[in-house]
């Protein structure tokens, strides 16, 4: 079983996706949490840490490291 990104992890990510309120990044693990409030190029690496948590709904929010 894989373990969902916990708060304060960090990690380099890819932008996979972008929406008006954010940009989604790829964890190694394949899942995706949300950049909130920018708008990034999809491919573009970024260093990441996660602010929010909630493994029951598979989400998570993401700040730049």
């Amino acid at each position: 079983m894989r373990m969902f990104p916990q708060v304060d992890e960090t990690f380099t990510g890819t932008v996979v996706d972008v929406a008006p309120f954010g940009s989604f990044v790829e964890h190694p693990d394949g899942t995706h949490g949300l950049l909130h409030g920018e708008t990034v190029e999809v491919g573009t690496t970024l260093d990441v840490r996660v602010l929010h948590s909630d493994p029951v709904k598979q989400r998570y929010s993401l700040a730049r490291a």
